[in-house]
């Protein structure tokens, strides 16, 4: 396979930033994801930085340092400083590289002394630091590109025909609300909702009583395109930032009864949260594989389709789902993995995604999120949220504390983490997205 690697790719390239070099660290030097922070507590201006370790390079706090030099990486870093991060997410993918080979150098061990002491007094310990949402998103598209999860919920609800014959031909997604964004730290409210139990003749309006998690990854858009134009399946790569963690929050019982015919509404809108951190496109390059699809489909239409794909049409992404109920957090019980899935194992393409959604003209901008749909594998440990692992709530999840979930209750903590392994180049990580469920409001 060909991957477009580079100094920054190097395996043994090491930081001063000790914490970056630990064995198993999210964020060593190869990694170097955006996001927007500031020190917790205060009324500080959020603004853009760049992981290292446990640290925060402070971009603004860099650029009064004068470290950037070169005038073309100085006006990038300047865009990256900025929060939140629509127009450095704009630039080109050569031009946000630039920025990320200087940055490699500048943070390298090798680096000269006096950088060293310039950027030490930049960084921000991320144990101290508050965060935003990292991009302004205009548009929120969530997609159903696994076909494990989609046959799983399918079976539920339609046990003799779970996939419905678009399934193969299109990514299928919907239009999520952008105002309920939340990053990771940020807790909700159980929602209220229409609720129709079956046996009785009429809905009820109460607190949501099957509250789901999705492990989904978030696709985050870097150069948009004109509206009335397309983005190619072999072009898309270039149209695309980074990846981060998104947790598609599901009011299962409010969905069920309002799904029909139009799609999912309240059920949805209510709260989705993101990671803090952006894992660049660029710092994923050694982890890309082949995509394929399972013998005997048939191909999609040509514009969904290129020759490209097999070779690197995907991304080893390992995601792990980890569950924290109050009464283990009051005992100092750690959270403990319920799921593990794969980013390899969506039947549809971050490609075919980005084509789908273009091939009508619409446009796409800077920031736009588009959502992978829960992440499930065939293992039934890798099902990607408690409506699968439960089998709709048949089959309780028992914790090694005793206790026992369907769907989640009031004072549970979910932590979604990944990261990515190859032979050959350093392991990174894209942090954690964590939410506490609180108690529904009262009426």
């Amino acid at each position: 396979m060909v991957k477009n690697l580079n100094s920054t790719h190097d395996s043994s390239l090491r930081s001063w930033v000790s914490s970056a070099n630990v064995e198993g660290c999210d964020f060593p030097i190869q990694n170097l994801p955006h996001g927007v922070f500031r020190r917790a507590g205060t009324s500080e201006s959020f603004r853009g930085g760049v992981a290292i370790g446990d640290q925060i390079v402070d971009l603004a706090a860099a650029l009064g340092k004068s470290v950037f030099t070169d005038d073309g990486t100085l006006s990038i870093a300047q865009a990256a400083a900025k929060a939140p991060l629509n127009e450095f997410m704009g630039l080109s993918a050569r031009e946000r590289s630039a920025l990320r080979s200087e940055l490699s150098v500048l943070l390298s061990e090798l680096a000269p002394t006096s950088i060293q002491q310039a950027i030490a007094a930049c960084l921000v310990p991320q144990a101290e630091a508050e965060y935003q949402v990292a991009s302004r998103v205009e548009n929120f598209t969530d997609y159903y590109s696994s076909l494990n999860h989609a046959t799983n919920v399918g079976a539920l609800f339609r046990p003799d025909n779970p996939i419905l014959p678009n399934y193969r031909w299109l990514p299928v997604a919907y239009t999520g609300r952008v105002s309920s964004l939340r990053v990771s730290g940020e807790n909700f409210h159980r929602p209220w909702g229409q609720l129709k139990d079956p046996a009785r003749d009429v809905p009820e309006f109460a607190p949501c009583r099957r509250l789901d998690y999705e492990v989904e990854l978030g696709f985050i858009v870097g150069e948009g395109n004109a509206l009335g134009t397309r983005i190619s399946v072999a072009d898309a790569d270039q149209h695309m930032f980074g990846i981060c963690l998104l947790n598609d929050w599901s009011a299962r019982d409010i969905q069920a009864w309002e799904y029909q015919p139009l799609g999912p509404f309240l059920s949805k809108s209510f709260f989705s949260s993101l990671s803090p951190w952006v894992v660049t496109m660029e710092a994923l390059e050694p982890y890309r594989t082949g995509f394929t699809r399972p013998e005997g489909d048939h191909l999609p239409l040509p514009h969904l389709h290129c020759e490209a794909l097999a070779e690197r049409g995907s991304i080893d992404i390992r995601i792990q789902m980890s569950l924290q109920t109050a009464a283990m957090r009051a005992a100092g019980q750690p959270a403990v993995q319920i799921s593990d899935s794969r980013f390899t194992d969506a039947y549809w393409a971050l490609a075919q995604l980005v084509a789908h959604q273009t091939s009508n003209g619409s446009n796409l901008c800077p920031g736009d999120l588009l959502g992978s749909g829960t992440l499930s594998g065939a293992e039934e440990s890798s099902r990607a949220c408690l409506l699968e692992l439960t089998e709709g709530g048949k089959k309780p999840l028992t914790l090694p504390n005793g206790e026992t979930r369907t769907f989640l209750q009031d004072g549970d903590t979910t932590i979604m983490s990944a990261y990515c392994v190859a032979p050959g180049f350093q392991r990174i990580g894209f942090g954690e997205c964590r939410t506490t469920v609180l108690e529904p409001l009262p009426m």
